[in-house]
C-alpha cells in the first residue's frame, strides 16, 4: 500500500513539474486544475457522443463505395 501511495505522489509531482504549476499559489493551482479538468471532460464527452456517429457514417460511406465498385465490375462483365 505504501508503494502505491508513493507512486501516486510521484505521478502528481511529475504533473506539477511538467505543467509548471508548482510555482503557482494554491488558489491559482485550483483554478488551473478546474479549467484543465473541464477541458478534458468536454473532450471525453464529445468523443463519446460524436465519434460513434462519425464512425458509422464513414463505414456506410466506404461500404457504399465498395458496393458501387462491385456493381460496376459486375455490369462491365455482363
Amino acid at each position: 500500500m505504501k508503494t502505491m501511495r508513493e507512486y501516486v505522489s510521484w505521478l502528481y509531482y511529475q504533473y506539477l513539474l511538467i505543467t509548471g504549476i508548482y510555482v503557482l499559489e494554491p488558489w491559482e493551482k485550483s483554478i488551473f486544475n478546474a479549467v484543465l479538468f473541464t477541458m478534458v471532460a468536454m473532450v471525453v464527452y464529445t468523443s463519446y457522443v460524436f465519434v460513434p456517429i462519425h464512425m458509422r457514417l464513414a463505414l456506410e460511406f466506404f461500404s457504399g463505395l465498395a458496393r458501387g465498385h462491385l456493381e460496376r465490375t459486375v455490369a462491365l462483365m455482363s
